[in-house]
């Protein structure tokens, strides 16, 4: 059964991600599913404060790609929203980067199809009124 979580506000969303960040090892592949506005990047920028990332985090809407490199950790941040079929994800020779030292967040996986990487953790987000739910 899927955890669920509710998150008030942004610092909470960011608390969680640096908790997440605490536990997280070379290699993974999380998925980051939800709606526009749900949290996905504001995910992302708490996950890599808490690796001990001091720079600026953006969202890569445009790019597909963001790395970061932190003391002891790269971090690819992928944002395939706007990708148009599944095959960029190879033309754009993304499945290079997943390998064993990499760590991927991935947000829309769903734009890829079946190309990428299985997921190690699938986090969905949904807006409420007040807030995010988290599973």
């Amino acid at each position: 059964m899927p955890l669920k979580l509710t998150l008030a506000d942004e610092p909470a969303s960011l608390a969680f991600a640096q908790r997440l960040a605490a536990v997280l090892t070379h290699g993974l592949v999380i998925y980051l599913s939800g709606d526009l506005g749900a949290g996905k990047t504001t995910l992302v920028r708490g996950v890599l404060q808490g690796l001990g990332y001091l720079g600026r985090v953006k969202s890569p809407t445009y790019t597909l790609l963001e790395p970061y490199e932190t003391a002891g950790f790269s971090v690819r941040h992928f944002d395939l929203y706007r990708m148009n079929a599944p095959q960029e994800w190879d033309d754009a020779g993304f499945r290079d980067e997943a390998n064993a030292h990499n760590i991927l967040l991935i947000e829309w996986p769903e734009q890829a199809g079946d190309l990428l990487p299985a997921a190690d953790l699938i986090l969905q987000f949904e807006i409420l009124a007040r807030g995010r739910t988290l599973r």
